[in-house]
């Protein structure tokens, strides 16, 4: 069963049970996939909808902060709760060790000697690792590395 047809059956699961916050956050989601889908032209795979998905949810993140500061803890906690529901279909995230272990077998694989050889390196990374680590704390990793 692909991811998306996983969320679609979580759609109708959620409808069933009574669930109102779970479909809207699903139906929110299911829409931006069938954007994707519209805008390129193509059926979506699952490291596809793990992209959208990982944006969603740094969406919401970035929604959270906001709402905090402007002193709307309700908004908050909605968006807090969208992103408990999206994170379920993002892949099992991966350790410090690991992330730390695949940093430096990336850097050894392009021969990265000086911090101009980040994109290199990142651009190795990236298609590893998204949506199973940070990409914002594995490009600091990597310039401590470069740097060090």
């Amino acid at each position: 069963m692909t991811l998306k047809q996983r969320i679609n059956d979580d759609v109708k699961s959620a409808m069933r049970g009574g669930d109102a916050r779970k479909r809207d956050a699903l139906r929110l989601l299911l829409a931006a996939l069938k954007q994707r889908e519209v805008d390129e032209r193509k059926e979506l795979g699952d490291p596809d909808v793990v992209a959208i998905v990982d944006k969603l949810i740094k969406q919401r993140r970035e929604s959270i902060a906001q709402f905090e500061k402007g002193g709307r803890q309700d908004l908050a906690q909605n968006e807090q709760f969208e992103i408990g529901v999206l994170q379920a279909y993002m892949p099992q995230a991966l350790t410090g060790a690991e992330i730390e272990a695949a940093v430096t077998e990336a850097i050894a694989a392009a021969g990265a000697k000086a911090p101009s050889d980040m994109g290199k390196v990142m651009g190795a990374l990236k298609g590893k690792l998204a949506g199973r680590a940070d990409m914002g704390k594995v490009s600091a990793l990597v310039k401590a590395k470069l740097a060090g």
